[in-house]
This record gives C-alpha cells, sequence and structure tokens, in this order.
C-alpha cells in the first residue's frame, strides 16, 4: 500500500470536512506518527509551483484546497460562457438545498443517497449556496443555505417561491397505518408466484 497515495484519495473523497489525523491513523490502521510523516512528505509535494492544489491545516482537520495565487482563475471559471450550466445533478442537490435549508452536506448525501461534495463545492462557487453557521450535530457540520444569486438566477423573489411538492407513490393509509413497503411487495410477488404455480 503505498500510504501516501490512501491519504490524498481519503482527503480528496471527504472534500470540505477534511480528516483528523486520528482518523486518517484509524482508516488506515498505521501508527499516527507514520501517517504524519505521509502527511508531511504530501504537504511538501504540494507546495512546489507545478501544483494547483494544496494540504491546508485548518480546525484540527486536514483538508485538500487550492492555492489563493490561482483565485482569480477560479472566479474566471465562473464568469466563463458554457461553464455556468448547471447538471441534473447539480439541480438535484441545489433543489434539495433550498427546500430543506438550512441543511448539512451530509443530510444531503442521505437524501441523495451519493456523495454531494464536489457539487456543493460547486454551488458555492457559483454562489448558489453560502454557509449559514454549524450544525448541533456530532462534529458540528456546516449549515447550507440558497443565496440571492440563486434566487436571481431561477427569477424567484423568495425561496417560498418555490413550487410546492407533492409527494407521489405512497398511499396516505400507508404512510398513516405504518405498513412494511417491502414486506408488502414481497407478499404480493409471493401471491403471484403461488398463482402461476
Amino acid at each position: 500500500m503505498n500510504l501516501s497515495a490512501v491519504i490524498e484519495g481519503l482527503l480528496f473523497v471527504v472534500g470540505e470536512d477534511g480528516l483528523t489525523l486520528d482518523q486518517l491513523s484509524r482508516i488506515t490502521e498505521c501508527d499516527k506518527d507514520v501517517v504524519a510523516t505521509a502527511l508531511s512528505s504530501l504537504r511538501e509535494e504540494y507546495e512546489k509551483e507545478n501544483r494547483g492544489i494544496r494540504i491546508h491545516f485548518l480546525g484540527n482537520t486536514f483538508k485538500l484546497t487550492t492555492k489563493k495565487e490561482h483565485h482569480p482563475y477560479y472566479q474566471k471559471l465562473v464568469e466563463v460562457p458554457g461553464t455556468n450550466k448547471l447538471s441534473q445533478a447539480a439541480l438535484e442537490t441545489l433543489a434539495i438545498i433550498a427546500y430543506n435549508e438550512p441543511i448539512t452536506r451530509g443530510e444531503v448525501d442521505e437524501i441523495r443517497g451519493v456523495s454531494s461534495v464536489q457539487l456543493v463545492r460547486k454551488l458555492l462557487a457559483k454562489s448558489f449556496i453560502k454557509e449559514v453557521g454549524r450544525s448541533d450535530a456530532p462534529g458540528r457540520p456546516i449549515l447550507y443555505q440558497t443565496t440571492s444569486e440563486f434566487l436571481d438566477y431561477f427569477g424567484l423573489a423568495t425561496v417560498e417561491d418555490l413550487p410546492k411538492l407533492e409527494i407521489t407513490g405512497v398511499e396516505d393509509s400507508q404512510v398513516d397505518d405504518g405498513v412494511d413497503l417491502y414486506q408488502s411487495k414481497y407478499k404480493e410477488e409471493q401471491t403471484i408466484e403461488e398463482e402461476i404455480l
């Protein structure tokens, strides 16, 4: 196992949440001193002029971040025509935030069923969402909500102008009676099988 490569991948996957030395040690099953040495080596590599990212130590966690001196180029990226389009996944993430704000990235991931790290970064870069504090949940994750730029982009006066959502596909009686949908489907399929046999 190449420990530096594993750490690099882990930091990329967790994004803005970062990882502590303890977490990296537990995940990699390596001694803290060994992990610290690998981190130090990675940080030195990223500080070279030919690298576009760096490892930053913020709030007791290590995170992959961009270099401050490259910020003007990231700003241009957002402003360049054609790069301002939102993908279906980004729209989905934005809708989840708009309808549930303030919300943490972990809660967005739970609703979507997949990681939203890159999408949240993209929406932050486009100023469609912003950080508005921290949740009281363990780890005190960052809370996000939509911005005035989001409202302008979609032609809304307030978030209340969003279309009302209707939950479909589940009958009220099933929700009220606490029916186990999996068991109901299983029994239904079993009955069909019996009829065929």
